[in-house]
């Protein structure tokens, strides 16, 4: 999502545990309570000084799984786990100007989105690139059906990796080509209900997840995919809440596509 000044954080309940382990089991029955059951808890975001090359997470309730190949949670395992760092100097147009057209197809990397994910779509233009109204069939944050009224809409398009955190987990040390790369690669874009984008604010994984069940491993999935593909880090908090998502869906794809990494020299950002 596109923040100058972030909000605060909320953050979630913590992992049930269960109440009551014998003190001598058979193995049959030990497995069974170490299978990890759930994938909507998050805890709070943070990091725990120099984690970087950390081996294979485990969520907090002990049960971790491999993955299959080519799914989220071993590209998980690849990611640098790190503090985050300081916030100092991030800006919006650190990252260039919003919804520049970076893939040169002479529309804006909004009215792009908004073409990709709405149904329906109508246009201002032939050239059909300014997206008027539209419906949006299934929210990934809330469920919902959504109807698209440019104007006056409760469509907003969400950067899947906030910018902010982008900054405070790599990105502050990128050249400017890269960072207008990010803003508006359609790997890290969606079109989501406004109310819920606006809660997530800035939040990483630790601090936020969709609303709605059904997303969160398609959710955690995409946010691997483009901290991998753009090479920043995850905290500790943040990588054992994605790991505790992704174990309940080990073979969650994990997605992949979107722009080059550095945009065109035409480009520039502050």
């Amino acid at each position: 999502m596109i923040r100058t000044a972030p909000s605060a954080r909320p953050h979630g309940p913590a992992a049930s545990r269960s109440p009551f382990v014998p003190r001598v089991v058979g193995a049959a029955a030990l497995a069974a309570l170490l299978t990890v059951t759930g994938c909507s808890g998050h805890g709070g975001r943070g990091g725990s000084g120099s984690d970087a090359g950390a081996g294979p997470s485990v969520p907090a309730d002990g049960g971790g799984r491999q993955g299959a190949p080519g799914s989220a949670l071993p590209a998980l395992d690849s990611l640098a786990v790190k503090r985050p760092a300081t916030k100092t100097g991030y800006a919006r147009d650190r990252f260039g100007s919003a919804w520049a057209d970076t893939d040169g197809n002479g529309c804006g990397t909004r009215d792009d989105i908004l073409k990709r994910d709405l149904r329906g779509a109508a246009f201002r233009d032939a050239k059909k690139c300014v997206v008027v109204s539209g419906t949006l069939p299934k929210d990934p944050y809330t469920g919902k059906s959504l109807s698209y009224q440019r104007g006056r809409s409760t469509v907003d398009i969400d950067h899947v990796v906030a910018l902010s955190d982008a900054w405070q987990t790599g990105a502050r040390q990128w050249p400017a080509r890269k960072r207008v790369a990010l803003a508006n690669d359609p790997l890290n874009l969606i079109a989501v209900e406004a109310s819920a984008n606006r809660s997530k604010s800035d939040g990483d994984a630790a601090d936020w997840l969709p609303p709605y069940p059904g997303y969160r491993c398609t959710y955690v999935a995409r946010q691997v995919a483009v901290k991998k593909k753009y090479g920043l880090w995850v905290t500790r908090a943040e990588k054992d809440a994605m790991a505790k998502v992704l174990n309940s869906c080990p073979r969650q794809a994990l997605p992949g596509g979107g722009t080059p990494t550095e945009a065109p020299a035409r480009f520039t950002a502050k």
